[in-house]
Formats: C-alpha cells, sequence, structure tokens
C-alpha cells in the first residue's frame, strides 16, 4: 500500500474531521479504549462469565482433592435386644442374655497409588477446561468490544452526517432567500421557491432523522458502558488517523493463526479429547491403593454367651482392584474417544480454513476502504467545484433551477459518501482486529 497516499490520506481525513464538535455541557469526550476499559469494568454480558472462570478454578482445586488420602470415621451406639436359641428344628427356644449397651467406632485410610493416570489425567482436563473458561470470557469480550465499536463508529458518522446536512441546510436556505429575491424581482418562477422549499423540508427531515439516530446510539452506549443516562458521549475525532496501519496481509494472517479464539479453543477441545483418551484407557489398568483400619467395638457378640467387653483391631495393606468386564467394554469407549479427538481435530483444521479466508476477505475490503476514500475524496472536491460553477451559472441566469438542484444532491451525495468511506476504513481495521484475536 503507497505510503505517500496514506500519509495524504490521513492529513486529510484528521483536517475534515477536526473541530467538528464543540464541548457542550453535559459531553464527555471518549476514545475506543476508554471505553473497552469502561466496558470490562461495568458490562453485565461478561458478569456471568466472570464467575465461570471462579466456578473453573474451584473445579480444579477439587480435582487435585483425588489426590489427597480419604480416611473416614464412624461412631455410633446402639441398643441390643436379648438372643433366642433354637434347635435345628425350631424348638426348644431359651432365652440367650445379650448386654445391652453397644457402641461401635471405626476408622479407615485409604490412599490411591496407582489408577492407570486417570488422577492426572482429570485434573488436567479440569485445568483446560479452566482455559476455555478464560477464552469464553475473552471472546464475549471481544464481542462486546466490537459491537461497541459498531455503536461507536456509527455515532460517529451519524454526527459527520449532521454537520454535513447542517452545512447543506446553510446553504439551501441562502438559495433559497436568493430565489426569493429574484422572484420578488420577476425573474424566478413561483415554482422554483417551491421545488427549493420541497428540498430544504427534506434535508430537514433528515437531520432529524440522524438527530434521534445519534439519541439511540448514545443511550446503547451509554447504558452498556454503565455511565449516567444523562451523558452525551463525543467520539474522539482523531481516530481515522491513529488506525490506518500499513501491514500486510502475511501480518494479520500470522495474527490470526496465532491469536484467533475460534482456533484457540477448538485446540484446548482437542487436548481435553486427549486427556479422556488417557482416562478411558486407565479403565484397562489395575488400580493399586495403601488403606488402613482401626475398629474399636462392644460388646464381643461372636462369643456365646457374648462378653460384655470391647474389642480394639486393626489392620493395613496394599489392595489391588481390577474390573475384568473391561477387558470386552472398555475397548469400544477407547475407540470412540479415538474418534472425538479425531472430529475434534478435523474441526480444529476447518476453522483454521475459515479463519485463513475470513482475514483474506476482509483485509481485501480493508485495502478496497482506502481505495474507496481515495476516490471519494476527489469526488467531493469535484462535487463542490460543480456546485460553485452552477450557483454563479445561476446567478447570472445562464443555468436553470433544475441544475441546481442536481448540483446540491451531487455535493450532498459526496459529502455523505466520504463520511462513509472514512468509516468503513476504521470498520474493517476492528474487524480485522477482532477476527485475528488481538481486539
Amino acid at each position: 500500500m503507497n505510503k505517500l497516499f496514506l500519509f495524504i490520506t490521513i492529513l486529510y481525513v484528521s483536517l475534515c474531521c477536526r473541530g467538528v464538535y464543540a464541548q457542550n455541557a453535559g459531553e464527555r469526550g471518549i476514545t475506543v479504549e476508554e471505553m473497552f476499559s469502561l466496558a470490562d469494568r461495568n458490562s453485565k454480558t461478561l458478569q456471568p462469565f466472570v464467575t465461570m472462570m471462579e466456578e473453573a478454578v474451584q473445579s480444579v482445586k477439587m480435582a487435585k482433592n483425588s489426590r489427597l488420602p480419604d480416611i473416614n470415621a464412624s461412631i455410633s451406639l446402639s441398643f441390643l435386644g436379648d438372643g433366642v436359641l433354637l434347635d435345628r428344628d425350631f424348638s426348644n427356644s431359651m432365652n440367650a442374655p445379650i448386654p445391652h449397651f453397644g457402641n461401635n467406632f471405626a476408622l479407615e485410610v485409604s490412599q490411591i497409588i496407582y489408577a492407570g493416570g486417570v488422577v492426572n489425567s482429570r485434573i488436567e482436563i479440569n485445568r483446560l477446561q479452566e482455559k476455555m473458561a478464560a477464552l469464553s470470557l475473552e471472546s464475549e469480550r471481544d464481542k462486546l468490544r466490537f459491537m461497541l465499536v459498531g455503536y461507536y463508529l456509527d455515532l460517529f458518522k451519524q454526527k459527520n452526517l449532521a454537520r454535513v446536512y447542517e452545512q447543506n441546510i446553510v446553504l439551501t436556505r441562502q438559495i433559497l432567500a436568493d430565489i426569493k429575491a429574484r422572484y420578488t424581482e420577476g425573474v424566478s418562477l413561483e415554482n422554483d421557491i417551491t421545488r427549493y422549499e420541497l428540498q430544504l423540508s427534506n434535508l430537514e427531515l433528515q437531520q432529524t432523522r440522524i438527530g434521534n439516530a445519534v439519541a439511540i446510539l448514545n443511550r446503547n452506549l451509554v447504558t452498556m458502558l454503565g455511565l449516567p443516562e444523562d451523558t452525551r458521549l463525543r467520539p474522539d475525532t482523531s481516530l481515522v488517523s491513529r488506525s490506518m496501519p500499513l501491514e500486510g496481509m502475511s501480518h494479520w494472517r500470522d495474527q490470526a493463526l496465532r491469536y484467533a479464539l475460534s482456533l484457540r479453543q477448538t485446540s484446548l477441545v482437542v487436548e481435553m479429547n486427549r486427556q479422556q483418551e488417557q482416562v478411558t484407557k486407565s479403565e484397562l489398568l489395575p488400580q493399586i491403593a495403601f488403606f488402613a483400619n482401626n475398629h474399636f467395638d462392644g460388646p464381643i457378640t461372636i462369643e456365646v454367651p457374648p462378653m460384655d467387653k470391647n474389642f480394639n483391631y486393626w489392620y493395613a495393606g496394599v489392595g489391588v482392584k481390577y474390573n475384568l468386564s473391561s477387558l470386552y467394554k472398555s475397548n469400544k469407549s477407547v475407540k470412540r474417544s479415538k474418534l472425538e479427538t479425531r472430529r475434534a481435530m478435523q474441526q480444529y483444521e476447518d476453522i483454521k480454513e475459515q479463519t485463513d479466508l475470513a482475514v483474506r476477505a476482509d483485509y481485501i475490503r480493508y485495502a478496497e476502504a482506502h481505495e474507496q476514500l481515495h476516490v471519494q475524496m476527489k469526488n467531493v472536491e469535484l462535487a463542490r467545484q460543480n456546485y460553485a460553477v452552477v450557483y454563479n451559472r445561476y446567478k447570472n441566469g445562464v443555468a436553470l433551477i433544475a441544475d441546481m438542484l442536481d448540483a446540491s444532491v451531487a455535493k450532498l451525495s459526496a459529502e455523505q459518501q466520504l463520511v462513509n468511506a472514512c468509516v468503513n476504513i476504521i470498520f474493517h481495521y476492528y474487524k480485522l482486529l477482532y477476527i485475528s484475536g488481538t481486539l
């Protein structure tokens, strides 16, 4: 992209936009960076995702608890009734007294020594989910920022259009006064006055619509940024000159491949599926655990007659548990997990391709917006020259009122398109930032 052309464009647009708005009571100038900062602090849209991040952090802590030993303690008091002794044919029954007060206290400790890596894999899955929650917050923040940029640039455009219409209304009123003066002299027709009054009426109606659009956009921004309702925002008029970088398409493609949120999220899904594969494979392996138990019971009822005494005993050891059914069940689960991982990798490649196409398309539109601005600058210059020539010819009586109307419409249209061209450059720049994950 020609650097000299960019310099001229920046200078021209800066001069066009400089001093557009005067500081009024209740107005607040705001830059895009300030708007982003306010949205990050005050937007209600982001609050659920912040809470989701906190939940994910707690889930990681809970998963790490699986590495700690399990300790169970129980205590009970009971009333034991007397027993009954019977022959095998249920005859000759006799009462067998048993101590009625029973107690039990048990302490059990177990620690998994080996579980096929399932504990570490589940912890890692929760860590990846924490990263996914962070990316979801970042993604929602970027969506919000891009939406705010749209409102901001629309407000910027509408206020510039208001200035354009105000200038054209002033010119139209001047010409209308001139036509009325010439009508009193018998030089102009009453129909000429009517046509220009209609032109003025249409301009004033459009000016009203622009004012309403400004009010709506301002209210949307103020509400989303958490500012007082009576605040009137004034966009930064130097925005255009600060938002025209010289980086080429390769820069934006590299940025997108490195930072695009959709790619980073899909990459995490691939990693989570791989960890889930490890969890599934662990079902094919045995579990080894250390255990220790202590029991304090009374009375001793396994003796006849029962002994009214307490009995304490403990034991410790290593246990191995293996689910034999996993030999013919888990192989199908492992195959499904591998297919899920393959599908996630295929989705990653698809999103990578789509992201690259989106960057290419928007960069072309970004470059086109610069060319459009160059053309519109020339069109405005030609439209203003044409308007001046037609106006002089009309004053000298060699041009019709229809020629004046055509020149006015052409001038207004060219000035509108110039404002749109200014905004399009900024919009496509921020869209590139949004697509590449660097907004």
